[in-house]
Parts: C-alpha cells; sequence; structure tokens
C-alpha cells in the first residue's frame, strides 16, 4: 500500500492557522480541506478559501500530491534476482582504466523535465591533424561544424624552421631565422641592418665603487684607464658619427654619401635665411670624413662670384668657437634648385634653442630652468672670442641666433652659420662692415638677455623691462655688460668687441684658467691612454711569435732558440698562480710587465718551465732584444715569401 503522507513543519506553516490572519490568500485554497476535508481554523480567522468548487492552479497541485485517495503503486512483475559476483580474467585485469567523458558527475537527484548542463552529453574534445591547406579565415580547419585544435599544427610547423639562437647585442645582423627563414627577413638595400636599440655603452668598461682605503702604492682596475664618463662620451660620440638611415629616401649627391637627417623637428624656418633650411650628417667620399651639411631649399644662385668670393674669406677663418666651413654648392637632388654650405660635423651637439630655451622634459606649461651665470659668463667669453677673430678678418657674423650656435660637452659652444648670410644677399645693396659689426654687438647682447631672461628674441619686446629684471637673478656686472652690448654707441667713444674684451678682462682670464685646467685632465688621461696603446702593440707583436708553427725550414720555430724564454714569459705574465694554486688575475701585473718589456729596463725577472726542470734568469733588456730579433725575423721572412712560410 502507498504510505499516507502527512504534512510536514513545513506544510503546517503553509496551510490555515491562526498565525495566517491578516494575511490576503483569499484566492488560494486551505490545505487542511484538501487533507482532511475540513478547516478547524475556518471560525477563528483562517483567510485562505474553504469552497472546494473555487480551486486554483495551487489547488490542482496539491491534489495530484497530497490527495489520501490516489491508487497505491503496484509492481507489475517479482524483484528481480541478486546479481552474481563475478570473478576478474586477465583480460579484463590488463584492460584500460575507465576515464570519464564529462568534467564532473550529473546530479541524480535532478529530474528528466528539468533542463541542465551535462557534460556527458557533450562530444569530446579530440585534437586532429592540422591542414594547412583546408582551414578557415583565422586558420583552424572545421569538421561538422567543429573546431579543430590548432595548437597541433606547431608540431609540422616547428620542423620546417631553425633552432632560435642567442639574441647577441653586438652582432650587426639580428635576424636569428636562417635558411628557409632568412627569405622572409631581406636586407634593405645596401645597407646593414643597424642595431636594434642604441648599444649599453657601459658595458664596455664596467664601473667599480672607488675604495678610499687604498694605499698610495695600489691601483685599482679602473686606475689604468680613462674615467668612465669620458670613455662612454667619445663612444656615443663615435656611434652618432657612424649612424646610418636606410631606405631614408634621401639622395646621394656627387661627392656626398649616407646622408642622416639631424633636424629634430619638421617645421620650415624662413626667418633666418630668408629660405626653409634643413641639416643632414653626411660622409665625404673622397677623404672619408663626416660634414654637417646645411642645405637651403628653393634656391637660385645667379651669380657664381658670390660663393667663390665669400668663400674665399670665410676659410681664413680658424677659430675654437666657430664652426669652419669648407665649401658651398648648389644640386638639384633634392627635387629643386638647393644651396648647400659643408661644415665640420660635431656629434651629439644641441643648439642652445634646444638646451636652454625649450620646456624641460617636452612639458611646455613648465618655463625652462635659469641658466648659472658662470655658465652666462663662459658663454659670453666663448662668443666674444669668435667675434673677435671675424671682425678682426673685415667679417661679420651676421647670424647669432639660439637655433644657430652649437652647444656641446662642457658648455662648449660654436658658431654654426656662418657664411650663409653673406651668400644669400651677395648681390643686395651691402651695408658697410662697420655697421655690420655694429648690428653683431647688437645682435650678441640680445642673444645673452633672451637665455638669462629664458625668452625667445622674437618675444623680447620690452628690453628696458628684461634688462631690469636681471637685478634681481644675476649681478650687476653681468646686466651691465648686456647693457652696454645693446645699447647704441656714443659718438664720442668707439664701441668694438676688443673694448667690450677689455671691460670683461677678469671673467676671460677665469674662463682661460679653467680651459687650462681642463686641458690638463685630457692630456693626463691622453697619457695613461698611450701607455695603454704601447703595451696594446707589444702584446700584438707577441701572439704573432708564440705558439707559431713551422717558419721557413725550421720545424718548430717558436719552440726554440729564443723563442721559448719568450714563450716561457708569457706564462710568467698571463698564467701565474698564487701559493695555493688559484690563478693570479692582477691587471697590474700584466701592464707593469708589458710596460717594463717594451721600455727595456734593467730589472732580472726568474722565468721558470711548467715541469720545473728549466729556470732562466734574465733582465728585461734581454728579453726585449730576444723579442725584436723573433719579430725581425718574421718581418723578413713576410717580405721574402719564403717557402714555407706560415703567415
Amino acid at each position: 500500500m502507498a504510505a499516507t503522507r502527512y504534512p510536514t513543519n513545513e506544510l503546517r506553516r503553509q496551510v490555515g492557522s491562526p498565525r495566517s490572519k491578516g494575511r490576503e490568500n483569499k484566492d488560494t485554497l486551505c490545505r487542511n480541506i484538501l487533507i482532511y476535508g475540513n478547516c478547524r481554523y475556518e471560525d477563528q480567522g483562517c483567510t485562505f478559501n474553504h469552497d472546494q468548487n473555487k480551486t486554483s492552479p495551487q489547488a490542482d497541485f496539491a491534489k495530484k500530491s497530497f490527495n489520501v485517495d490516489s491508487p497505491a503503486f503496484t509492481p507489475s512483475g517479482p524483484p528481480p534476482a541478486p546479481a552474481k559476483k563475478t570473478t576478474l580474467t586477465s583480460q579484463a585485469a590488463n584492460a584500460a582504466p575507465f576515464t570519464p567523458r564529462g568534467v564532473g558527475t550529473p546530479n541524480l537527484q535532478q529530474t528528466t523535465e528539468t533542463s541542465v548542463f551535462n557534460p556527458a552529453t557533450i562530444r569530446e574534445f579530440t585534437p586532429q591533424n592540422y591542414d594547412i591547406g583546408n582551414s578557415n579565415a583565422n586558420g583552424v580547419a572545421q569538421e561538422n561544424g567543429l573546431y579543430n585544435d590548432p595548437f597541433t599544427a606547431m608540431g609540422s610547423l616547428a620542423t620546417g624552421l631553425p633552432p632560435a639562437g642567442q639574441f647577441n647585442l653586438y652582432a650587426s645582423e639580428h635576424n636569428a631565422l636562417t635558411s628557409s627563414g632568412a627569405s622572409f627577413y631581406p636586407q634593405h638595400g645596401s645597407f646593414p641592418a643597424g642595431p636594434i636599440q642604441p648599444p649599453n655603452y657601459h658595458l664596455y668598461q664596467p664601473f667599480d665603487a672607488y675604495r678610499q682605503e687604498l694605499q698610495p702604492w695600489q691601483r685599482a682596475t679602473y686606475d689604468f684607464f680613462m674615467p668612465v664618463k669620458m670613455r662612454e662620451e667619445l663612444q656615443k660620440k663615435m656611434f652618432a658619427t657612424q649612424q646610418v638611415m636606410p631606405n631614408s629616401g634621401l639622395p646621394q649627391l656627387e661627392r656626398w654619401h649616407s646622408l642622416f637627417p639631424l633636424d629634430t623637428n619638421n617645421r620650415k624656418n624662413t626667418a633666418s635665411f630668408g629660405y626653409p633650411s634643413w641639416v643632414y650628417k653626411a660622409q665625404n667620399s673622397r677623404t672619408g670624413r663626416h660634414y654637417a651639411l646645411r642645405r637651403l631649399e628653393g634656391y637660385r644662385l645667379t651669380n657664381e662670384k658670390a660663393i667663390l668670393t665669400v668663400m674665399k674669406e670665410w676659410k681664413k677663418i680658424k677659430n675654437a668657437n666657430v664652426v669652419t666651413v669648407h665649401e658651398a654648392f648648389t644640386t638639384r637632388e633634392f627635387g629643386d634648385s638647393s644651396l648647400i654650405f659643408a661644415y665640420d660635423y660635431h656629434p651629439l651637439s644641441k643648439t642652445l634653442q634646444e638646451h636652454h630655451l625649450q620646456p624641460a622634459h617636452g612639458n611646455r606649461y613648465r618655463a625652462p630652468s635659469a641658466i648659472p651665470e658662470n655658465v652666462l659668463w663662459g658663454y659670453i667669453c666663448q662668443i666674444a672670442n669668435a667675434l673677435k677673430t671675424i671682425h678682426s678678418n673685415k667679417l661679420a657674423a651676421r647670424c647669432m641666433e639660439p637655433s644657430k650656435i652649437i652647444v656641446s660637452d662642457n658648455n662648449r659652444i660654436r658658431l654654426s652659420a656662418c657664411s650663409i648670410v653673406d651668400v644669400v644677399q651677395f648681390e643686395n645693396n651691402p651695408k658697410p662692415l662697420h655697421d655690420l659689426q655694429q648690428e653683431d654687438l647688437v645682435k650678441f647682447g640680445r642673444l645673452i638677455l633672451s637665455l638669462a631672461t629664458s625668452t625667445p628674441i622674437a618675444h623680447l619686446n620690452n628690453i628696458p623691462a628684461a634688462l631690469d629684471s636681471l637685478g634681481a637673478k644675476y649681478s650687476a656686472n653681468l646686466k651691465d655688460a648686456v647693457a652696454w652690448l645693446i645699447a647704441p654707441p656714443n659718438p664720442s667713444e668707439s664701441k668694438s668687441i676688443e673694448n667690450f674684451i677689455s671691460g670683461i678682462a677678469t671673467h676671460m682670464t677665469t674662463f682661460f684658467d679653467l680651459a687650462l685646467q681642463d686641458n690638463d685632465e685630457k692630456q693626463f688621461h691622453l697619457a695613461r691612454e698611450l701607455e695603454n696603446g704601447r703595451a696594446a702593440r707589444i702584446m700584438m707583436k707577441l701572439m704573432t711569435i708564440l705558439e707559431r708553427g713551422d717558419l721557413g725550414a725550421v720545424q718548430g720555430w717558436s719552440e726554440t732558440g729564443d723563442r721559448y724564454q719568450l714563450k716561457l714569459f708569457r706564462d710568467y705574465v698571463f698564467h701565474r698562480v698564487e701559493a695555493d694554486g688559484k690563478p693570479s688575475l692582477s691587471l697590474g701585473h700584466i701592464l707593469s710587465c708589458l710596460n717594463k718589456l717594451d721600455a727595456s729596463v734593467d730589472e732580472s725577472v726568474v722565468l721558470t718551465s711548467r715541469d720545473n726542470e728549466s729556470v732562466f734568469v734574465l733582465t728585461y733588456r734581454e728579453l726585449r732584444q730576444m723579442f725584436d730579433r723573433a719579430f725581425n725575423e718574421l718581418v723578413k721572412h713576410s717580405k721574402t715569401g719564403a717557402p714555407g712560410a706560415n703567415n
């Protein structure tokens, strides 16, 4: 029989009860009517429906679920017999373990009427072979609307690729793909592929912390070489000099090639010369030297005497603060008529406009920082030196703008656009030379005032107010010097660059003393590199002698005669060991021995063979004589071409 179901606690809370007073459930049939036939709470305020004729969908559901008159379940046949125990055979024991297809086990309590996610009904993922020829737009083939695994293609594609090589920072070719992959990365024209990024200059000379506890006779590794900062700056300049731009679209001129643009912006400015000007770095095909080419776009030369006359006078100017001009010529290789001036190239130089008058770190809302007064006095002394040479040769600079004066390391400045205005305005009514030189002094004063106030020259509309503002930041001597340059000359006195230099003689001597000190420091570092150069040359000669095979008719030439003592000297210099057997890596010992050999010192040295069977006591002078005889013998065989010589 079917067991009679009684209302549970949850059901009792849903049927009519005194606790259901105040509920608006008149459309819901009372559960007591469905179960017991009557409701004992009907007269006590039960708010449910007690009329069985007025039913609802919930009443129909309750009838099906809780009606005691429902027929009992009767089995159609006898219960099944219990399953017999089976014995595990050897074939079943060797079978593969069962692996479920789905991720999880489906919930058995869910009915078939409920739509649930069943992983067991989903087709199992099976990787297939990747066919390149039968693929869709994404490169993945389709089968019955399902995507195959695209990663299986890597096995077949990897066989056609060479093994990846290690990236070499100093290699000229950074393409690791060779053989079949190299065809996808062709070379760009006739130029080799340049480095991906500028080299790490600090790798050439590692910087060690300076140890203050060293004794006066002790040395560190970096004491034998030039300072790291100086070496790094020189290497950066060399890298900038050799830098090229493949496929730049720039033409190759008649005697110039490898043009490289030096302009930091593409704005065409015609205020300086009346024509748009561009600057390039180029290499001369005759001399191999690098020059800076300044091009005037759209200039038509009507008188050849302009170039010949002007260049003849300006080539005489040899001054440390003037960029030397070498030649001027016209060309149509740029698609127009251009006038080009060739100057000396100073790598990694900036203009005063870029160095001082542009916003710091590219922030246009931040004003440029103020220039220290000692730097301004250095600029004044250098420009005065340049104008002194120019005016003494009866010429005028005529171009004193911050964008045409370059500055290099240690605040070294040079006038870089001289002679251009003389060629461009050659046929115009020229002003007297005295007037042009007076204009140079005024432009000189406006330039210093622009740098001191961090204001472009074009915006210096109120000169007196700008001069008054100098007193708050700089000394009265600087203010008086700038005011003297800008003021018009008095009829009673002569205004010239010589008079100006005499007025700033104190600052000129100070700057001259600093220049001499800088020169002494560079000569000191140069002398140390000279010693290292001597050691490098003698070591290269020594390596050409040692471990050489047969020479002429002599078998084992490097192991006989004087060469054997040189071999022992090599072991003494480079292969020394300490008392405990550790290798000695003293760089000071190596450089000291090579320098003594080069200088033929009378100091004695004990040379011992590796088997301790042979011991020689020789002086560096005797070793140098053996060294010269052996190397001269090599030179003799290299010139005569003796048969069997191993060069």
